[in-house]
């Protein structure tokens, strides 16, 4: 009987992945399908979590971060509809691993996180990969972000309770926001699209539940 390779038992699980998590999640365009097949999501989990990297589940990070399951990766990817010459803010660096897939769909990334041992640990792993159109950020941006801006595509990767107007207003006119709003246990994903210079639309996409920023606006009257 002949031993497994390692790397076919990766490959084999990163098509499994696309095939019977993403696919059937109705994420089909092929751009996004690539980059997710071309970039290696194992080597930005954890090691303490690896056999978890194709898994549909949220895998944790350090400071009660977590990593995205693969199908909402995918889903937001496909809403942002990134293009080769979009100017990309992610707020949330964590890994990296969601930079990587901005970075190798869009021109430019400006990605800002608090921690700087998650900030030092996306570096290395971006290095790793090669990828050099990324600015990585220390600060913190849970209200807002416009240095550099403004951005075609924004993507929040942490959950906010509610969201404040400064985010949408760092689009440029048709570009795009993906962002996560409400309260445990039931958040919305929202698409926002600026239309014009002082109009934006809003689509649900889905329901979910995601843990948020550091430091987010609380609605008045919350209780801790």
């Amino acid at each position: 009987m002949m031993a497994t390779n390692p790397d076919q038992h990766t490959e084999q699980a990163r098509f499994n992945m696309i095939e019977q998590q993403i696919r059937p999640a109705e994420v089909l365009d092929q751009r996004v399908l690539d980059t997710i097949a071309d970039t290696p999501r194992e080597t930005f989990v954890p090691e303490t979590y690896r056999a978890l990297a194709f898994s549909d589940v949220h895998v944790f990070l350090s400071h009660d971060q977590v990593m995205m399951k693969p199908i909402m990766e995918a889903r937001l990817l496909q809403a942002l509809d990134v293009q080769p010459d979009d100017k990309v803010l992610e707020i949330g660096t964590g890994s990296g691993y969601f930079t990587a897939l901005l970075a190798k769909l869009g021109d430019q990334v400006h990605s800002v996180e608090i921690q700087p041992e998650l900030l030092a640990l996306a570096q290395k792993n971006l290095s790793a990969q090669h990828i050099n159109n990324v600015t990585l950020i220390e600060g913190d941006a849970s209200h807002d972000w416009d240095d550099g801006g403004p951005f075609d595509v924004i993507a929040v990767t942490g959950s906010l309770p509610i969201l404040p107007d400064s985010f949408q207003q760092n689009l440029t006119v048709g570009g795009r926001m993906v962002v996560i709003v409400g309260q445990s246990p039931v958040m919305e994903v929202q698409l926002i699209t600026r239309t014009s210079e002082s109009q934006w639309t809003t689509e649900i996409l889905y329901e979910t539940d995601f843990p948020t920023l550091l430091n987010v606006e609380q609605p008045s009257g919350f209780v801790f």
